[in-house]
């Protein structure tokens, strides 16, 4: 007569399985909003530290390389630091994301929500 429900108890597996990810995503996410990254660039002369979603936080320029004639250069490294701590940001962002999949159980090139 219920043939068929003995399915139900996978089914809430399922569900808590989706629920246990949603909160694992949601801790994910505001572990990125405080965990920094930091990119340089000119040998470190200048640094651009990042959170790990890629917004930028702080720059530091060693005053050494302030010269009027060079202005073009400290602009070209200060963007090569942002990038450079995107760039972190980016790659830090994805390993976590393996490792929650994996731990999940789920494929390695699965994609998730962000």
């Amino acid at each position: 007569m219920f043939k068929g429900l003995g399915g139900l108890g996978d089914m809430s597996k399922m569900v808590k399985a989706a629920k246990d990810m949603q909160d694992r995503m949601q801790q994910l996410q505001e572990d990125m909003d405080k965990l920094t990254v930091t990119g340089e660039s000119g040998a470190g002369l200048v640094k651009a530290t990042a959170t790990a979603k890629g917004e930028l936080t702080g720059l530091e320029i060693d005053p050494s390389i302030f010269q009027p004639t060079e202005k073009e250069v400290v602009e070209d490294l200060i963007l090569a630091a942002i990038k450079d701590a995107q760039r972190r940001a980016q790659d830090k962002m994805q390993s976590e994301m393996a490792r929650i999949t994996q731990e999940l159980g789920l494929p390695a090139d699965m994609k998730l929500p962000f």
